[in-house]
């Protein structure tokens, strides 16, 4: 009944002819016009707005994040601009990374140490995190801080954080007392977060000396133990290599940068305001090897994963594989498009866009979830995702030369834990841009939806070089609109029929 009742509303909302819509049928182009409706899309659209509880713990959500935020192009002799702030914070990214070094005439710079990139003020990207920050999302922004910066300039950098920002930084913990477990994204709302070292902790606050050493930057990830992880005395005595002030330190609070030793010692001695960096390939290597103990890190304390040092194209890893195993703050280079990205803005375009995605629960509590055994977890239960693609019109033409036809063919890509990773994709469609018609159908395996995200593709094949990219859509899969047909918004009017 429920489903008649749903039928009739489509056909009184997409009517064309009205001798079909008094007989309670539906016209060729009353369903084309649904079918481009969105009422029609795949995702949806009670998911695109703010729907999942905010109120559990920081480190229960996946955070869009971004690395060396500063950056418009590659590594090496790209453009730093404050433009590249402004447009990560406008696509929802929630940690922005910001590399100071000490400048001319005592202000801070940012810029990628050691290389060819242009400066700009640390002033001036304070200054528009102030102004942009929250125009996407109210929800706390996490400011990772790289510090390269003198004492001295240190201080002209707390200054700077304090005045431009005012009450939009946080100083203290909420309740003024320290926290047992992480607030939430909604008992920080309209808060800027410093990612940076700290001396001591939150117990010690009162008892410190003004100043400390720290041995390494967050992204070096020592061998040796870090300075952040002995005591107060002990830092004092420890491998000068630079120094950090009291005043940048005292605005540091839940997200202490410490060097990350092992899971059991992170288990019997870190709190939860401590949180680790992690390369891509140590964050694979602990994945692959200690899926269940990452994870079972990852619901209690922060992680960040960034980049290869290697990667001087701005080019980004697979973020999936972080996620897998809980990992909240997977930093990419978001100024290069790609796959990676495509995953990305896939996974937050949930929940308003508002760049925070609530973790599956077997991923926040104590259970013991290993991502290359889904099937061991309790209550485990695959699902079957049939996909039958129909048809697409007015494709457009990739190859601009007079007379080019496009041989256009769909790809769908599931991306999730190592068992559900697959592709599939139709034939491919001769000289026929203009409305191909497939009717094939795709069949999947999905054993932990709630980490699956799908992909489709469209591409126009080429038997004697690589397909020419026409078009992508991502939707994580537990977003996918419970309806009979679908079309994906930027791949041109595609249809997708049976998605259970």
């Amino acid at each position: 009944a429920i489903l008649d009742h749903q039928a009739a509303d489509v056909i009184w909302n997409f009517p064309c002819v009205l001798t079909a819509k008094k007989q309670g049928a539906m016209s060729i182009d009353g369903f084309q016009m649904y079918l481009v409706s969105p009422e029609g899309a795949i995702l949806d659209p009670q998911r695109l707005t703010l729907n999942q509880d905010m109120s559990r713990p920081l480190s229960h959500y996946f955070i869009c994040s971004s690395h060396n935020t500063y950056l418009m192009e590659d590594q090496l002799r790209g453009q730093s601009s404050q433009e590249a702030y402004i447009q990560a914070l406008k696509r929802g990214c929630r940690c922005v990374e910001v590399d100071c070094w000490d400048g001319p005439n005592g202000e801070p710079v940012v810029y990628h140490g050691h290389t060819f990139t242009s400066k700009i003020l640390f002033r001036d990207v304070v200054t528009t995190l102030g102004e942009y920050a929250f125009k996407a999302s109210e929800f706390p922004v996490i400011l990772s801080l790289e510090n390269h910066c003198s004492v001295e300039q240190q201080k002209v950098m707390a200054q700077l954080l304090d005045t431009i920002l005012g009450d939009m930084l946080l100083r203290e913990p909420l309740d003024g007392l320290v926290p047992q477990e992480l607030p939430s994204p909604h008992d920080l709302k309209g808060k800027i977060l410093l990612k940076a070292k700290k001396i001591g902790g939150l117990e010690e606050s009162e008892t410190l000396t003004d100043e400390a050493t720290d041995e390494v930057s967050d992204e070096a990830e020592p061998e040796s133990p870090s300075a952040e992880n002995l005591s107060a005395e002990a830092l004092c005595l420890h491998d000068k290599k630079s120094k950090f002030s009291r005043e940048l330190s005292d605005l540091v609070v839940y997200c202490k940068s410490v060097h990350f030793h092992s899971f059991e010692y992170s288990r019997l001695h870190s709190k939860c305001y401590e949180m680790s960096s992690f390369s891509e390939s140590k964050a694979r290597k602990l994945a692959k090897d200690t899926g269940t103990e990452f994870v079972h890190h990852n619901s209690r304390q922060l992680s960040r994963v960034y980049p290869s040092g290697m990667r001087t194209d701005s080019s980004n890893y697979n973020p999936q594989e972080l996620w897998n195993v809980g990992c909240q703050i997977v930093a990419l280079n978001v100024q290069t498009a790609g796959l990676e990205m495509d995953l990305n803005d896939g996974l937050f375009s949930q929940n308003g866009c508002c760049g925070y995605v609530l973790k599956p629960d077997f991923m926040r509590n104590d259970d013991s979830f290993d991502p290359e055994r889904p099937q061991d977890r309790d209550g485990y239960t695959s699902f079957q995702l049939s996909i039958q693609v129909i048809s697409g019109q007015q494709l457009p033409k990739v190859n601009q030369k007079e007379g080019s036809i496009v041989d256009p063919l769909v790809r769908v890509e599931i991306y999730g834990v190592s068992q559900d990773q697959a592709k599939q994709e139709t034939s491919y469609i001769y000289n026929n841009g203009f409305n191909p018609l497939w009717n094939e159908t795709l069949n999947f395996i999905i054993h932990v939806p709630e980490l699956a995200l799908v992909r489709f593709v469209v591409e126009d094949y080429d038997k004697t070089s690589r397909n020419d990219f026409m078009g992508q859509f991502t939707v994580p899969f537990t977003c996918i609109q419970p309806v009979i047909f679908c079309h994906f918004p930027n791949i041109k009017s595609f249809k997708i029929i049976n998605v259970f």
